[in-house]
């Protein structure tokens, strides 16, 4: 359901202000509930059903229970199965002189009464119903995305194919296959998509929550036209596979505009191609959303608020860096404050932020661009990620002459990311006077709320984390039941586990000595540095996460 549409609905009938509005978006993006969950949770509304007879009441429908409902054959005969899994419609009843009555997953979307009225020559009529009721019944009656997929698949496995695929990169099932699969993977929160040419297979992959899923491939000899349809999309050339190129893809999903940056590499057996989605929804860009420990959250407010210096961020690509800055961004993004931003690619589209994208084909580099922020009298600066000698030491002026730089680095911890500035020609004594501090961060996934249980783990399993299994006495450790909530995997979304090194004057004087990173590290621990593994433990005790997660990203 459009979620905008919904909450102008309450909004229009007085149930909800616009700040309440606000609160209740963002409790959505940050705890991934539904919207009648949500509505629940504030006290809006009291139960599911309020929530959908206040929809049907919108739309002028009677509000209808699912739950014990079998539609008759020869109903359902009347909606093609790819026209109701398309649609999200489950013909209900069908009376002779007025029409087909339905439900729609999206009662709200005023178009697809149009579109079934065209397709089916019926009048159209709607009952509500609650929209998971509406997704079981269609899954019972027609097979859901699965049974889609498997349509085209059918349809596609007769397809001839030319020797490089070009030409039925046009074709109607081939186009719908790739809308189909991008549609899936945006609709399960995918955050890239994998297409993978292989001798004897074509495999497509996505990755969710930091785990990669594998679905249904389509026959082998249709790689080339799928790979060549993907990079119509994004604008790329697909007479040339021989060198890796990049493109760009704006989809329209209802309302909203998905951006997924597009990268190519020759392989072996052809072209492996990755789509990167680019979640541009910046509701969940607000520190309070991000879960932080309140010193951390703190410490950040405090240094973003300081006039000149270095802050960065360290951790793995997809960890969450460029999010957390935003984020820290946010809270100064005020109108006596210029904000200068230096991405490639640009992430997250923000009012009142100036925002320039990398583009080192035309030279349009890192230091270039940094220079050029100078001349343009910042306050604060962000750059996407420090990766050589000129980006960090125009880094280094920038703070040296008033300006607060935020910024990024590829470390395996917190300590590392000095050694890294060393390493690219920063001098110490500068490096000391400049960096404010530097938090290192991962992220693991949360254990689904839905299927959450309780276990007691092995001592070999506690032994790897550094826990003494004589000593945990009744702490209880948890883990997910798996579930259709959590698509069986035992996990639902993402929080952040993290280790802040602040450069006080004992970690400065180490960092002018320019000693090893393990001194380092040891100092900052011995201050009261809480490591990224320690975090993880204490999130382990808080149930939020499982041993495995943090053995696997500590």
């Amino acid at each position: 359901m459009n979620n905008d549409l919904a909450i102008d609905v309450f909004i229009n009938n007085g149930m909800l202000d616009k700040a309440t509005s606000k609160d209740i978006r963002d409790e959505m993006a940050n705890s991934g509930k539904e919207l009648w969950e949500t509505l629940i949770d504030f006290g809006i509304l009291s139960s599911p059903e309020d929530f959908w007879s206040i929809i049907a009441n919108e739309v002028g429908a009677q509000f209808i229970s699912l739950a014990d409902f079998v539609p008759p054959r020869e109903v359902l005969d009347m909606l093609p199965a790819a026209q109701a899994r398309l649609h999200g419609a489950l013909p209900v009843e069908y009376r002779e002189g007025e029409g087909l009555y339905v439900c729609l997953e999206d009662p709200l979307n005023p178009q697809t009464v149009d579109d079934l009225r065209m397709s089916t020559g019926k009048d159209i009529y709607l009952y509500v119903a609650a929209d998971y009721e509406v997704r079981a019944r269609l899954q019972e009656c027609y097979g859901g995305a699965e049974a889609a997929m498997d349509d085209l698949l059918g349809e596609m496995s007769t397809m001839s194919v030319s020797s490089d695929g070009a030409d039925e990169a046009n074709a109607a099932p081939i186009i719908k296959f790739v809308n189909l699969v991008i549609t899936q993977a945006i609709k399960e929160k995918a955050s890239d998509i994998h297409l993978e040419p292989f001798e004897k297979e074509f495999k497509i992959r996505y990755r969710v929550d930091g785990a990669l899923y594998e679905m249904a491939p389509p026959p082998v000899h249709l790689a080339n036209p799928v790979i060549s349809r993907v990079k119509v999309m994004a604008g790329m050339n697909i007479a040339e596979r021989r060198v890796p190129q990049d493109g760009r893809i704006v989809m329209k999903m209802g309302k909203v505009s998905v951006d997924m940056r597009v990268n190519s590499l020759p392989t072996q057996y052809g072209e492996s191609v990755v789509l990167r989605v680019l979640d541009r929804n910046s509701v969940a860009l607000d520190l309070n959303n991000l879960n932080l420990p309140p010193q951390l959250h703190e410490y950040i407010v405090d240094t973003v608020n300081k006039p000149n210096g270095i802050f960065v961020v360290t951790g793995p690509t997809g960890s969450g860096k460029t999010t957390t800055l935003y984020a820290a961004l946010r809270e100064v993004n005020t109108e006596d404050s210029k904000l200068l931003t230096a991405e490639d690619p640009v992430e997250y589209d923000i009012d009142g932020i100036v925002q320039v994208p990398i583009n080192e084909a035309i030279g349009v580099t890192f230091p270039r661009v940094l220079r050029a922020f100078l001349r343009q009298d910042p306050d604060r600066i962000l750059v996407g990620e420090i990766r050589d000698k000129d980006t960090a030491q125009i880094a280094i002026q920038a703070a040296l002459t008033g300006h607060l730089v935020l910024s990024t680095l590829h470390t395996n911890d917190a300590a590392g990311a000095v050694t890294r500035f060393v390493d690219m020609g920063v001098q110490p004594f500068l490096l000391s006077a400049t960096l404010l501090g530097v938090l290192g961060q991962r992220l693991v996934r949360t254990i689904c709320p839905y299927c959450k249980t309780a276990y007691r783990p092995s001592n070999s399993l506690l032994n790897q984390l550094g826990i003494n299994p004589a000593l945990i006495g009744n702490q209880q450790f948890f883990t997910g039941g798996r579930c259709d909530k959590c698509a069986n995997t035992g996990y639902k979304g993402r929080k952040g586990i993290h280790e802040l090194l602040k450069v006080t004057d004992p970690i400065r004087e180490l960092i002018t000595q320019n000693v090893p990173s393990v001194v380092l590290r040891q100092k900052a621990i011995e201050l009261g540095m809480t490591t990224l593994r320690q975090d993880g433990i204490q999130n382990i005790f808080e149930g939020n996460t499982t041993i495995e997660e943090v053995l696997k990203y500590t």
